[in-house]
């Protein structure tokens, strides 16, 4: 199953790099990015990660949270946040799950070889949970994704 626009989203989304719970609920009255990305320490994911960082003061005064999504380990998440300074979450999931419900667990192809992976995806949710806009692969630019957030607003 993957979500389209104007479908609610589960509360509860994931644990983070410390084992917490996210949820939407944590961020009453405010629109959540959630961010699906291949692999912590990458070059795409981190200039992805980079730039929402970079510009995390104007998505936050817009009224946005923040919140990234990858297979990685907790112990890769935090290496990835303190490494880059990264001010917000990232969901560890390792079993796909989260990946598999929002429809971005896909299969890739890389020099002929077809695997199994993550469609850089970024979800951009309303206050109540609903998805109000989608971007997939090539439509994100990975270094300039928080002012493409920004100016679609």
């Amino acid at each position: 199953m993957a979500f389209t626009l104007g479908d609610l989203v589960p509360d509860l989304l994931g644990t983070d790099q410390d084992g917490r719970e996210v949820r939407r609920s944590d961020y009453p009255g405010r629109k959540i990015i959630l961010y699906f990305y291949p692999k912590d320490n990458t070059s795409g994911c981190t200039a992805q990660a980079c730039s929402l960082r970079d510009g995390y003061s104007e998505l936050r005064a817009a009224g946005y949270e923040i919140i990234g999504v990858s297979r990685d380990s907790a112990k890769s998440h935090q290496k990835f946040i303190t490494q880059h300074e990264l001010p917000f979450r990232l969901i560890v999931d390792s079993d796909v799950q989260l990946n598999e419900l929002f429809g971005t667990w896909i299969e890739k192809s890389m020099y002929g070889r077809k695997y199994m992976g993550t469609e850089r995806t970024t979800f951009v949710l309303d206050e109540a949970g609903r998805i109000e806009r989608i971007l997939r692969g090539k439509e994100i630019s990975t270094k300039e994704h928080a002012q493409q957030l920004l100016q679609h607003q």
